[in-house]
């Protein structure tokens, strides 16, 4: 049970680097065609091209929930939950708070909020590919904490 515990956590720290990774070197780098449309929106749909990048991680969930029930992986299942557990929070953070894609969380106002917010808007400030910044989402940089 503590094993499975600690693989959860860990897989779910693992995912903030993957994100960082995903988004730096994938999303702006041979997908931007997909991630470009959420830095300067191209279409009146309410649904991004970029919302095609969850279905990746959400297949690989379900893999390891798979392997966990078929025996092939004990693991499995603390792993996939730890990927769906960070794509919740993802979601959360990116779509729900931050581009308020629902009115949800529009009065925090704490510290962490404002410093996500920040990091966030620096991002998006660059609409092209090149000379992004702060490509993580749930780990901030200190200097966005400053008031």
């Amino acid at each position: 049970m503590y094993i499975s515990i600690f693989v959860f956590l860990l897989t779910f720290c693992i995912m903030e680097f993957m994100a960082w990774f995903s988004h730096k070197y994938i999303m702006h780098g041979f997908l931007w065609r997909l991630h470009a449309d959420h830095h300067k929106k191209d279409h009146d749909s309410w649904f991004e091209r970029n919302d095609a990048f969850f279905l990746f991680y959400a297949v690989v969930s379900i893999g390891f929930f798979l392997l966990w029930q078929y025996d092939i992986l004990s693991i499995g299942l603390a792993i996939g939950l730890g990927i769906f557990a960070y794509g919740l929070a993802y979601f959360t953070v990116h779509d729900i708070f931050i581009h308020q894609r629902f009115k949800l969380f529009r009065n925090a106002n704490n510290r962490y909020a404002r410093a996500v917010r920040r990091a966030h808007k620096m991002h998006h400030k660059h609409i092209g590919k090149e000379d992004g910044e702060c490509f993580g989402m749930l780990i901030v940089p200190f200097k966005y904490f400053k008031s």
